[in-house]
């Protein structure tokens, strides 16, 4: 069987009793976001599994915002850098943020722990100053990232009730 699971998961359809892929069920989250931001969160998921190709990528669409964590475990304490989506805009979440050294002052917000970098756009990944904190991150994580390993996709929460995922029309 598990042999079976990772195709369909690689081919991200329906198997015969129906179950939906992780990819299939994660493009249907994707999906409910505007075209702009759609294109965003694909591209920033897709330079985050280019950077951290190990991590397991734990997914929530919640109630609040859709999140991606990447994790170097099944555990959601583990996770180091979220991509956190809603009506507003997409975030880089650092669940650590507090702690990683930001002599550029890029992270916002004021929480104990979490900080986090607005997208506009993927090209900020690319910013050697994103760059440094996300090594950082990697570096500050408690449990190590394995080496030549792939991370599995893990649809981890989805909620009933949710918050509308496109900006509201003016």
């Amino acid at each position: 069987m598990p042999r079976l699971r990772s195709q369909i998961e690689r081919a991200g359809r329906k198997n015969d009793e129906g179950i939906e892929s992780p990819e299939t069920r994660l493009k249907t989250f994707i999906d409910k976001f505007e075209p702009g931001r759609r294109k965003l969160i694909r591209a920033v998921r897709s330079e985050l599994r280019k950077s951290i190709p190990s991590a397991n990528e734990l997914v929530y669409d919640n109630y609040n915002f859709f999140v991606i964590g990447y994790s170097p475990s099944d555990r959601p304490s583990d996770a180091i850098v979220s991509i956190a989506a809603g009506a507003s805009g997409v975030n880089l979440y650092f669940l650590q943020g507090a702690d990683l050294p930001d002599p550029h002052k890029l992270l916002l917000g004021s929480g104990k722990r979490g900080r986090y970098v607005r997208l506009d756009s993927v090209s900020v990944l690319a910013r050697p100053e994103i760059r440094a904190l996300l090594m950082a991150a990697i570096a500050h994580s408690k449990s190590p990232f394995r080496d030549g390993v792939r991370g599995r996709l893990v649809i981890r929460s989805v909620s009933a009730r949710q918050r509308p995922r496109r900006a509201p029309e003016r």
